[in-house]
């Protein structure tokens, strides 16, 4: 059984479960993940909370104890700032807890050669607690838009999904999307789960999506946690 601690925020977690059921559509109904979804959505907010580091560690353990007392074979994170607290939150939980920004290094490994640039648009935090510098930083270039744009496209954005305003949502990313394209940036990693829910929900994207530069940390997780679940 897989386990989701989701609610960081609802939308993503929902997303994560609806590319689970996307990756084995068509199969008949037994032969889909068992996974329970924890949408904890009172854990304490990620970025807002970065100093006050125990508070939201001891939420998201309880979310984790929820889940493995449930007998679920690991648990996975729809939400990327969240992995700031991984570490410490593995030492307290006795079941594998997945690494998103693990697994998008990895994956990025197999398609880009070293020293490319890398660009991604995440959250002020995400960027500020280093959760993919430190996997990329070493054999990749990672770009993130230049502050105006972070605040005014990016974080727009993310707040505009978290209110339900996709189109809206799609329409404030261009600016940052186009900056990193101009930057010449091989990959662009969607480093916000609500970001995703903005990018494929329209059709302004559209050849942007062909050239298949953006990467999804919650598709990849899901793709990881199929394979983890039939072994």
């Amino acid at each position: 059984m897989i386990g989701i601690l989701g609610g960081m925020g609802t939308q993503a977690g929902l997303d994560f479960c609806n590319k689970l059921a996307v990756i084995n559509r068509g199969k008949i109904d037994q032969k889909y993940p068992l996974f329970i979804l924890y949408n904890k959505s009172n854990i304490p907010k990620r970025p807002e909370n970065i100093k006050k580091y125990h508070n939201v560690l001891k939420s998201l353990v309880t979310g984790c104890r929820l889940l493995q007392k449930n007998k679920c074979k690991f648990i996975v994170m729809p939400c990327n700032t969240a992995h700031h607290w991984r570490d410490d939150l593995q030492k307290k939980i006795g079941i594998p807890i997945l690494s998103m920004p693990k697994e998008v290094f990895i994956h990025t490994q197999k398609s880009c050669k070293k020293n490319s640039k890398i660009g991604i648009l995440c959250t002020e935090a995400t960027l500020r607690t280093g959760i993919y510098s430190r996997y990329f930083n070493k054999n990749y270039k990672l770009v993130s838009p230049i502050k105006s744009l972070q605040k005014n496209s990016v974080n727009k954005a993310i707040k505009f999904v978290k209110l339900g305003k996709a189109k809206e949502a799609e329409k404030v990313l261009r600016p940052a999307v186009k900056f990193l394209l101009k930057e010449k940036c091989k990959k662009i990693i969607l480093g916000c789960t609500e970001l995703p829910i903005a990018i494929f929900a329209y059709k302004s994207f559209k050849k942007v999506k062909e050239s298949k530069v953006f990467i999804d940390p919650n598709l990849l997780l899901a793709q990881v946690s199929m394979k983890k679940y039939k072994k």
